[in-house]
Protein backbone atom coordinates (compact mmCIF):
# COMPACT_ATOMS: atom_id res chain seq x y z
CA UNK A 1 0.00 0.00 0.00
CA UNK A 2 1.46 3.29 -1.01
CA UNK A 3 2.02 5.86 1.98
CA UNK A 4 -0.70 8.95 1.80
CA UNK A 5 -0.11 12.49 3.26
CA UNK A 6 -3.25 14.11 3.76
CA UNK A 7 -3.08 18.08 3.20
CA UNK A 8 -6.47 20.26 3.72
CA UNK A 9 -7.11 23.31 5.44
CA UNK A 10 -8.98 22.77 9.03
CA UNK A 11 -12.52 21.04 8.82
CA UNK A 12 -11.76 19.83 4.99
CA UNK A 13 -12.73 16.47 6.36
CA UNK A 14 -8.67 15.02 6.69
CA UNK A 15 -9.24 12.71 10.13
CA UNK A 16 -12.71 11.71 9.13
CA UNK A 17 -11.31 10.47 5.43
CA UNK A 18 -8.40 8.97 7.76
CA UNK A 19 -10.52 6.91 9.92
CA UNK A 20 -13.17 5.67 6.30
CA UNK A 21 -9.76 4.66 4.89
CA UNK A 22 -8.69 2.37 7.47
CA UNK A 23 -12.31 1.08 8.21
CA UNK A 24 -12.52 2.88 11.81
CA UNK A 25 -15.97 4.56 12.93
CA UNK A 26 -15.99 8.28 11.51
CA UNK A 27 -16.16 10.62 14.66
CA UNK A 28 -15.07 14.37 14.94
CA UNK A 29 -11.08 14.36 16.55
CA UNK A 30 -9.28 17.32 16.21
CA UNK A 31 -5.51 16.79 14.92
CA UNK A 32 -3.06 18.41 16.81
CA UNK A 33 0.08 17.19 15.34
CA UNK A 34 1.34 15.03 12.71
CA UNK A 35 -0.26 11.40 13.00
CA UNK A 36 1.67 8.67 11.04
CA UNK A 37 -0.61 5.95 11.36
CA UNK A 38 -0.29 2.21 8.99
CA UNK A 39 -0.10 3.81 5.39
CA UNK A 40 -1.76 7.26 6.24
CA UNK A 41 0.30 10.75 7.34
CA UNK A 42 -2.72 12.89 8.70
CA UNK A 43 -1.53 17.04 9.00
CA UNK A 44 -3.06 19.72 11.19
CA UNK A 45 -5.23 22.17 9.04
CA UNK A 46 -2.63 24.95 10.61
CA UNK A 47 -0.32 23.52 8.32
CA UNK A 48 -1.53 24.35 4.98
CA UNK A 49 -2.92 27.55 6.67
CA UNK A 50 -0.20 29.31 8.12
CA UNK A 51 2.64 30.09 5.44
CA UNK A 52 5.23 29.46 8.65
CA UNK A 53 3.94 25.78 8.86
CA UNK A 54 3.80 25.29 5.38
CA UNK A 55 6.97 24.43 4.55
CA UNK A 56 6.76 21.17 7.22
CA UNK A 57 4.46 19.98 4.91
CA UNK A 58 7.10 19.76 1.89
CA UNK A 59 9.59 18.07 4.92
CA UNK A 60 6.57 15.63 5.41
CA UNK A 61 5.85 14.73 1.59
CA UNK A 62 9.02 12.75 1.68
CA UNK A 63 7.67 10.24 4.08
CA UNK A 64 4.73 9.88 1.56
CA UNK A 65 4.60 7.85 -1.84
CA UNK A 66 1.13 10.13 -2.86
CA UNK A 67 -0.04 13.55 -1.76
CA UNK A 68 -3.52 14.09 -0.99
CA UNK A 69 -4.88 18.05 -1.64
CA UNK A 70 -8.40 18.09 0.17
CA UNK A 71 -10.93 20.39 -0.32
CA UNK A 72 -14.44 19.72 0.87
CA UNK A 73 -17.36 20.60 -1.21
CA UNK A 74 -18.54 23.05 0.47
CA UNK A 75 -15.74 25.30 1.02
CA UNK A 76 -15.86 28.74 -0.19
CA UNK A 77 -12.17 28.84 -1.07
CA UNK A 78 -9.24 26.99 -1.63
CA UNK A 79 -5.53 27.58 0.13
CA UNK A 80 -3.73 26.06 -2.60
CA UNK A 81 -2.36 28.70 -5.78
CA UNK A 82 -2.53 27.44 -9.44
CA UNK A 83 0.05 24.66 -10.06
CA UNK A 84 1.23 24.00 -6.41
CA UNK A 85 1.44 20.43 -7.45
CA UNK A 86 5.21 20.86 -9.17
CA UNK A 87 6.38 21.92 -6.07
CA UNK A 88 6.17 18.51 -5.05
CA UNK A 89 8.38 15.69 -6.29
CA UNK A 90 5.66 13.03 -5.57
CA UNK A 91 1.79 12.37 -7.07
CA UNK A 92 -0.72 14.32 -6.27
CA UNK A 93 -4.10 13.78 -5.72
CA UNK A 94 -7.06 15.59 -5.44
CA UNK A 95 -9.71 14.73 -2.97
CA UNK A 96 -13.71 16.37 -3.04
CA UNK A 97 -14.93 16.01 0.48
CA UNK A 98 -18.35 16.15 2.00
CA UNK A 99 -20.11 15.67 -1.73
CA UNK A 100 -23.47 15.47 0.33
CA UNK A 101 -22.96 19.09 1.26
CA UNK A 102 -22.92 20.64 -1.99
CA UNK A 103 -21.66 20.63 -5.59
CA UNK A 104 -18.35 19.03 -5.75
CA UNK A 105 -17.77 20.26 -9.28
CA UNK A 106 -16.53 23.84 -8.10
CA UNK A 107 -13.92 22.66 -5.56
CA UNK A 108 -12.95 19.75 -8.11
CA UNK A 109 -12.17 22.83 -10.47
CA UNK A 110 -9.86 23.85 -8.22
CA UNK A 111 -8.11 21.09 -7.63
CA UNK A 112 -7.39 20.66 -10.80
CA UNK A 113 -5.90 24.32 -11.46
CA UNK A 114 -3.91 23.49 -8.98
CA UNK A 115 -2.43 20.68 -10.78
CA UNK A 116 -4.44 17.39 -9.77
CA UNK A 117 -4.72 15.36 -12.39
CA UNK A 118 -6.55 12.88 -10.73
CA UNK A 119 -9.71 14.29 -8.66
CA UNK A 120 -11.97 11.77 -6.32
CA UNK A 121 -14.71 12.49 -4.77
CA UNK A 122 -15.76 11.16 -1.58
CA UNK A 123 -18.03 11.02 1.52
CA UNK A 124 -16.16 9.51 4.48
CA UNK A 125 -19.51 9.24 6.55
CA UNK A 126 -20.98 7.03 4.11
CA UNK A 127 -18.04 5.59 2.62
CA UNK A 128 -18.94 6.89 -0.83
CA UNK A 129 -15.64 7.23 -2.91
CA UNK A 130 -13.08 5.65 -0.33
CA UNK A 131 -12.94 2.13 -2.30
CA UNK A 132 -11.66 4.33 -5.32
CA UNK A 133 -9.23 6.37 -2.87
CA UNK A 134 -8.08 2.37 -1.23
CA UNK A 135 -7.53 0.90 -4.99
CA UNK A 136 -5.35 4.29 -5.94
CA UNK A 137 -3.20 3.39 -2.79
CA UNK A 138 -2.75 -0.45 -4.19
CA UNK A 139 0.59 -1.12 -4.90
CA UNK A 140 0.10 -2.85 -8.07
CA UNK A 141 3.87 -2.33 -9.75
CA UNK A 142 5.60 -5.75 -10.56
CA UNK A 143 8.81 -6.18 -9.00
CA UNK A 144 11.64 -4.84 -11.25
CA UNK A 145 13.92 -7.92 -12.44
CA UNK A 146 17.42 -7.58 -12.05
CA UNK A 147 19.06 -8.49 -14.93
CA UNK A 148 23.13 -9.00 -13.85
CA UNK A 149 25.52 -8.43 -16.80
CA UNK A 150 27.38 -11.60 -16.99
CA UNK A 151 30.76 -10.29 -19.20
CA UNK A 152 33.95 -11.02 -17.94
Amino acid sequence: MKKLLLIGRSGAGKTSLKQALRGDTVHYQKTQGMVFEDFLIDSPGEYAENHDLGAALCLYSYEADVVALLIAADDDYSLFPPCITCMVNREVIGIVTKIDKADPRRAERWLRLSGCQRVFAVNSLTGEGVPAVLEHLQNNKKPTKIVQNKEK
